[in-house]
């Protein structure tokens, strides 16, 4: 390799191997769409080539834990839902090519320049609701990887309050799962429970949006065998303005380390 093919692959490499820099650009260059709610549909939220080595390095089923939340859970007393805290003290547990490709992922998810991303596009709901300026709003990341079973679905709701964004980042193989994505809804009942906006699930995808409690209906239709399992990374940012919101977060956290995360 001659000092000008190196110097071009050191210039390309890392673009590929730093997801914060895609991630940013895709909320940067998504539109804001405003019904029924506030949201967004983002596109190659990953480069191709690091999205190749994401679902390469998918960590393994034993990773995950159930997901014990009502909608969730089967007649037998399992759960169509698992999920894989994506914290750093819980990636130490992969092999070192995941944790190294996964860390980064991590790192990306709880950057400020994400979170700022997000409040940029969702200034006009979020001072809305909180009364003050993005400025002075900051939130708790908290990034899973969620793995949906076949079986899996949830009713219409607006997110709890405890919610600020909600995040999704689609990981599926290819383009056939593209009819298992989120659905928005006009309302929770009634002809408007029936006018919906539906996300497609597509690889490198995504959405996102402000959580408002009488605004942000959405759903998932029920999967099937035939859909197979459903991958995606899961991004909250969670209300952080009291001293015991501030530590509530924090606290499960540590909780999540020794397994005992909370249900929802």
């Amino acid at each position: 390799m001659n000092q000008q093919t190196a110097s071009a692959s050191m210039v390309s490499q890392p673009q590929d191997d730093q997801p914060g820099t895609t991630l940013a650009a895709a909320v940067a260059a998504s539109t804001l769409a405003t019904s029924p709610c506030e949201h967004l549909y983002m596109r190659e939220v990953f480069s191709r080539h690091f999205y190749e080595k994401l679902l390469a390095l998918m960590p393994a089923r034993e990773r995950f834990h159930d997901l014990r939340h009502k909608d969730a859970m089967r007649a037998d007393g399992s759960s169509s839902r698992l999920r894989m805290y994506l914290y750093p003290e819980h990636l130490w547990r992969l092999p070192p090519e995941q944790r190294a490709l996964w860390r980064s992922v991590s790192d990306a998810l709880r950057s400020p320049a994400l979170q700022t991303a997000f409040k940029l596009k969702f200034r006009k709901s979020l001072e809305t609701r909180f009364g003050r300026s993005i400025d002075q709003l900051d939130f708790y990341p908290i990034p899973i990887l969620v793995c949906d079973l076949p079986g899996y679905c949830i009713g219409i709701h607006a997110d709890v309050p405890a919610k600020a964004i909600t995040v999704q980042f689609y990981l599926p193989k290819d383009t056939s799962q593209r009819h298992l994505g989120t659905v928005f809804h006009y309302g929770r009942s009634g002809e408007d429970a029936e006018r919906t906006v539906a996300m497609d699930f597509m690889p490198a995808s995504g959405y996102s949006f402000a959580v408002v409690e009488t605004e942000s209906w959405h759903s998932v239709r029920r999967t099937t065998e035939a859909d197979g399992d459903r991958y995606s990374i899961m991004l909250t940012y969670y209300v952080q303005d009291s001293p015991k919101d501030w530590w509530k977060r924090r606290y499960d956290r540590f909780r999540s380390f020794l397994g005992f995360g909370p249900k929802g």
